[in-house]
């Protein structure tokens, strides 16, 4: 293993949105990456080029490493990890995944293993301000989880050390956080669309929502009709709706009332 973060090999395996992102962060705080895999050709050689350096669709023929990012999909892991374990049986081996126990490393054969998982949303085209994004780690040893939070501080201020079953419910509050929301608004989007409005009237309504919530708990940021416990309108607005969409709305309206009720109860 290296001596510091700076002399580090590091190697990516994955060119996906959260490989290309971190791979891009690493470059830019001085941290090139050796090499990148991806199964697809054209996945690894665009990711390469972006970071200036080698491109390989086999795991076997990786050059040698102190660091092994795996970044790929949760399906994909269980037999990529036993592939990198296999090249890698003397490196710091880490998946970066929310809610794959760490103990799939050990599974596949690996001695030095972690988990260093960025939370955040990522996508290819849209670059990311790690310095802004919370890191969490694990790893198989005091060894390992220094090496790892010593890389994760060279891309954010903010890196935690938490278990493998913390890490699990902290990704199950992500999706809700984010991946929910985010469905949240695409069905808004196709309410308006279907009116001839456009989704960006609404962007300074979702901006104004995301910043109370730095100030105020989301208990304390909910607004609207059901909030209000408006029956009128929540009535007139069901009505308005069918299939998933009025389920969903019936759903969440429940579940405003009920956390409502439980503060009034409370005060």
């Amino acid at each position: 293993m290296a001596d510091s973060v700076e002399s580090s090999r590091i190697v990516i395996v994955g060119a996906g949105n959260l490989a290309t992102c971190l791979g891009v962060a690493l470059r830019s705080v001085g941290i090139t990456p050796l090499a990148v895999w991806s199964r697809t050709a054209l996945s690894a050689d665009t990711l390469a080029d972006k970071l200036g350096c080698e491109a390989f669709t086999d795991i076997s023929s990786l050059p040698d490493a102190d660091i092994v990012i795996t970044a790929v999909s949760d399906d994909a892991l269980p037999d990529v990890a036993k592939m990198v374990a296999k090249r890698y049986p003397d490196s710091i081996v880490a998946h970066t995944a929310g809610s794959v126990p760490v103990d799939i490393w050990p599974e596949a054969a690996a001695r030095h293993y972690g988990v260093f998982y960025p939370m955040q949303t990522f996508s290819k085209t849209k670059s990311v301000d790690f310095s802004k994004v919370g890191i969490f780690v694990e790893g198989s040893d005091e060894t390992v989880c220094g090496q790892l939070e010593n890389l994760a501080r060279r891309l954010s201020p903010m890196v935690y050390r938490i278990n493998g079953r913390q890490r699990a419910y902290l990704h199950i509050a992500a999706v809700f956080a984010c991946n929910f929301v985010n469905a949240m608004y695409s069905m808004s989007a196709e309410i308006l669309g279907n009116q001839g409005l456009p989704f960006e009237i609404m962007h300074t309504l979702i901006d104004e929502t995301a910043a109370k919530i730095h100030t105020l708990s989301p208990a304390e940021a909910q607004t609207g009709p059901a909030r209000r416990r408006d029956e009128t309108i929540i009535e007139r607005q069901r009505a308005m709706l069918t299939g998933e969409y009025k389920e969903i709305y019936d759903l969440v309206t429940r579940y405003i009332i009920s956390k409502a009720d439980e503060i009034r109860n409370t005060k």
